[in-house]
């Protein structure tokens, strides 16, 4: 393997620009701003989604009704024909 090709790994805190939730986790990250957590200085990154703000993750995730989304679409524009019976109405 080659020496000196791969980036430093170090503990970065990642914090969720919503929920404020912080995590410190291993990364190779560089970043310029710095957050001191128990006197000790991490590199701090900012996100604006994590798992402490996600719909999914959170529990608040709303499941869209897509066969009242057909019904309606039906009824605006028609019903269901068949192509068949449409182009009997057209001869």
């Amino acid at each position: 393997m080659k020496d000196d090709i791969h980036p430093a790994v170090r503990e970065v805190v990642f914090q969720d620009s919503r929920a404020g939730a912080r995590f410190k986790i291993l990364s190779a990250v560089k970043t310029k701003e710095t957050v001191t957590i128990d006197g000790t200085e991490y590199p701090l990154v900012k996100v604006d989604v994590s798992s402490a703000s996600h719909p999914f993750y959170t529990g608040t995730q709303r499941i869209m009704d897509t066969a009242g989304r057909v019904e309606r679409f039906g009824t605006k524009y028609g019903g269901k024909q068949s192509l068949t019976g449409m182009l009997k109405k057209k001869s």
